[in-house]
């Protein structure tokens, strides 16, 4: 595995006298792939974070959001998740499309625990997995190259039973968010594709 530690990380370590911290902190988990635990918890979770850069390496950060286990561990280096209809920026997908680096962040609120990814992404709308996934856009492959248990002492607790109505289920009509019907954005609206 290559170090994840740049010239920059290191002079903070120093600085702070972090620096066998770091590296013990690394030997102990930083991981080349999904383990067991990994692959438990990112299925059994019904979001995350992604971060992503654009060509100019200005960051994006989206909440990606389904139905539990809508992201899927493929094998040890890969997993899999669709893009659903958005707001039509697309600046995720044109990210991950002109820059395939990633970052994505699972969180357990009710019981502190997180965990890291990266990785790179291809997005696909010709994807295998496009009809396993109702209403999918796209689908999104990531190529591990760590993952890492994070410390969850930060994370505060948030609780929720409920999901929300706009994750697309099959069985059910999804429907589209208030903003859709404003006047103002009215004329430019895509069509609905069947």
């Amino acid at each position: 595995m290559s170090d994840i530690y740049h010239p920059a990380n290191r002079e903070l370590q120093d600085a702070f006298g972090t620096r066998p911290l770091a590296d013990r902190v690394k030997e102990l988990i930083i991981q080349p792939e999904i383990g067991d635990e990994e692959r438990e918890f990112i299925t059994s979770r019904n979001m995350f974070f992604l971060s992503s850069v654009d060509p100019e390496g200005q960051p994006t950060v989206s909440y990606k959001g389904g139905d539990v286990g809508f992201v899927r561990v493929l094998d040890s280096k890969t997993i899999a998740f669709p893009l659903y209809d958005g707001n039509g920026m697309f600046l995720s997908a044109g990210n991950m499309q002109a820059s395939a680096k990633v970052g994505l962040l699972f969180i357990d609120f009710e019981n502190p625990h997180r965990l890291r990814l990266h990785g790179k992404a291809t997005v696909s709308a010709d994807d295998e997995l496009m009809d396993s996934y109702h209403e999918a856009q796209m689908i999104v492959r990531v190529a591990v190259s760590n993952t890492f248990i994070n410390c969850p002492r930060y994370i505060h607790p948030a609780t929720s039973d409920e999901q929300s109505i706009y994750v697309p289920l099959e069985g059910r009509e999804t429907p589209d968010p208030e903003w859709k019907s404003w006047e103002v954005v009215a004329d430019v609206l895509p069509e609905k594709k069947p």
